[in-house]
């Protein structure tokens, strides 16, 4: 098949997708190029499955933990198999009505490996087809990452994609990673009863998020018995038919049924022809302007093979985004849309507790504006954290005397706070702004209201 189309978009997990659905809601003419399932990691390897996963831990957690609220039960077992089917009923459930969409716009699907070609005009071959467009779309994603000298054999050596496949609960884990993939596994498997033991090289967990976040974390992984070595980096690793030893920088050894390798993900651009048609990389990463395009004329990028945050929504975001700003340029919207920008995203670790972040943290908003306020507030004195007997805390952090720039929330639930967070720090607004809101009692949307009434000079549930 040679298909002449409007956009060819190489990749149909978040960023693809989205573009792909909101270019065609907009009038063109869409191949999207995908070798293995619309969705890509996200949907089927990624955020669904595991925070599925996640779920199901809670709801362990739950039947497990009753007597602190007065209902006595008592948890049989934890069926791994049946954990997975419902997981996979989850995804399959996404995954027809994605198709469902994708089919109902018109969009043309192409199975198969597709590869950039260079020349004029710029094309992707899929096998012996070859498809043009005058928007070419590189959407391919990450995939997890190892270290030299480790191999994965998907047995005793794991990745993600491994850990949601396995049929039975291991006894003892190695998880080499402390990031968000390292914690949320290590949180699961916890809870699911499995020894667990987080290896992180650098000097606290969640390093991305702020010191506070990783103490916090810390301490509840503590009391949960999960086991945590920081400052510690992988020195190598020794594989037998019933278990693992990993030898630690320092010299140590500790011993495993398994070892989860999570020590982040790495673009998906080797062997894709992208070097070859003249695309700048840089660790195979490949670099956009702040409108998407690429070094090469007509060729843009979204998502994880855009450096920056690694997260679906991010992808999402961006997909829709360059979709409206080719419509833009081809007359068929009014105005052009704001570009996606990374530190107004919010970021989530589904772990126990959770860790929700947005904007600036202290350092990096010391750094960029001088003088700066904060404020932490503490869920102890929030009546819904109390009712859930999570512990955690809400931080603001603004510009002095001026608008909020970050929020970082740490607690049960704390992943469904962010939505309002979010639009703090993205709509600029004053501690007295937010202070003016009611919140509807008792949730823990108070908390928010709380810190900001406190920020704004005005605190109530604050001792001081």
């Amino acid at each position: 098949m040679d298909g002449s189309f409007d956009m060819v978009v190489l990749g149909a997990g978040s960023g693809g997708y989205a573009c792909a659905l909101r270019a065609a809601q907009l009038g063109s003419r869409v191949a999207l190029v995908e070798k293995d399932l619309v969705g890509g990691t996200c949907l089927h390897r990624g955020c669904i499955p595991t925070k599925a996963y996640l779920h199901a831990a809670e709801v362990a957690d739950a039947a497990r933990d009753g007597a602190r609220f007065g209902v006595h039960a008592t948890l049989d077992r934890v069926d791994l198999g049946e954990v997975r089917s419902y997981a996979d009923g989850v995804v399959s459930r996404l995954y027809k009505g994605l198709t469902g969409l994708v089919e109902q716009r018109g969009i043309t699907v192409v199975s198969g490996e597709g590869r950039l070609v260079g020349g004029d005009p710029v094309a992707v071959t899929v096998g012996d087809d070859r498809l043009t467009a005058p928007a070419i779309v590189l959407a391919t994603g990450s995939t997890s990452r190892t270290l030299p000298g480790l191999e994965i054999d998907g047995v005793r050596v794991l990745t993600s994609e491994h850990a949601l496949r396995l049929d039975r609960l291991p006894a003892s884990v190695i998880v080499l990673g402390g990031g968000v993939i390292g914690v949320e596994f290590a949180s699961a498997w916890r809870s699911f009863g499995v020894e667990v033991t987080v290896v992180e090289a650098l000097p606290r967990l969640v390093p991305n998020e702020e010191p506070e976040a990783s103490a916090a974390l810390q301490r509840a992984f503590r009391k949960r018995k999960i086991n945590t070595v920081t400052g510690n980096g992988f020195a190598g690793v020794r594989t037998a038919d019933d278990g693992v030893t990993v030898t630690l920088a320092d010299g140590s050894e500790l011993t495993a049924e398994i070892l989860l390798v999570a020590v982040g993900r790495g673009p998906v651009s080797s062997g894709l022809g992208y070097e070859e048609a003249g695309i700048a990389l840089d660790r195979g990463f490949v670099f956009t302007d702040e409108r998407l395009a690429t070094s090469v004329p007509s060729v843009y990028a979204v998502g994880d093979l855009v450096p920056g945050l690694q997260l679906a929504h991010r992808g999402f975001a961006q997909g829709i985004f360059l979709a409206e700003d080719l419509a833009h340029r081809a007359g068929r919207l009014d105005r052009p849309p704001v570009p996606v920008v990374d530190r107004d995203i919010p970021r989530v670790t589904y772990s126990h507790p959770e860790i929700a972040s947005v904007g600036l943290g202290e350092e990096a908003a010391r750094a960029a504006y001088g003088e700066i306020e904060t404020l932490t507030y503490d869920l102890g004195g929030n009546g819904k954290s109390q009712i859930l007997k999570t512990q955690g805390f809400v931080k603001l952090v603004r510009r002095a005397d001026g608008p909020v720039v970050g929020i970082h929330i740490v607690g049960a639930r704390a992943g469904e706070l962010i939505g309002e967070a979010q639009l703090i720090t993205n709509w600029d607004a004053y501690p007295s702004d937010v202070a003016s809101l009611i919140h509807a009692h008792p949730t823990q949307n108070e908390a928010l209201g709380e810190a900001h009434l406190a920020l704004a000079g005005k605190p109530l549930h604050v001792h001081g």
